[in-house]
């Protein structure tokens, strides 16, 4: 039998934070792009963020949906980079597209360390 006949469906909590790490990552992506006018150091900054966030949302989901053993301590690390972008983008509250992904960020965070401490 190969491993795949041997996986178990994906739980309810488990695909919503799939969800929520893909909504995330394209959140950070579309926030990159109108921040891409920007210019100067604090904006440089919130770039950074917004791209480390970015690909550790979309690790997270991959590495979640192949079931990888590291999944627990990847979420964890999901849930770090997802509050320091919130954090950065909440430091320009007049940016509804900041706002937006700020709150994006937020809710992954929250169901990262929902899904890390499940050890699953």
């Amino acid at each position: 039998m190969t491993q795949a006949g041997t996986m178990t469906a994906m739980s309810k909590e488990m695909q919503d934070c799939v969800e929520a790490c893909m909504s995330c990552h394209t959140m950070c992506e579309e926030t990159m792009s109108s921040c891409m006018h920007m210019g100067g150091q604090a904006q440089m900054q919130i770039m950074r963020t917004l791209m480390d966030c970015a690909e550790v949302t979309r690790m997270c989901a991959d590495m979640m949906m192949r079931r990888s053993p590291m999944s627990a301590e990847m979420c964890a690390l999901c849930a770090k980079a997802c509050d320091m972008c919130a954090e950065a983008c909440m430091s320009m509250p007049d940016d509804p597209q900041m706002m937006r992904c700020a709150e994006s960020c937020r809710r992954c965070a929250d169901m990262c360390r929902t899904m890390a401490a499940a050890r699953m």
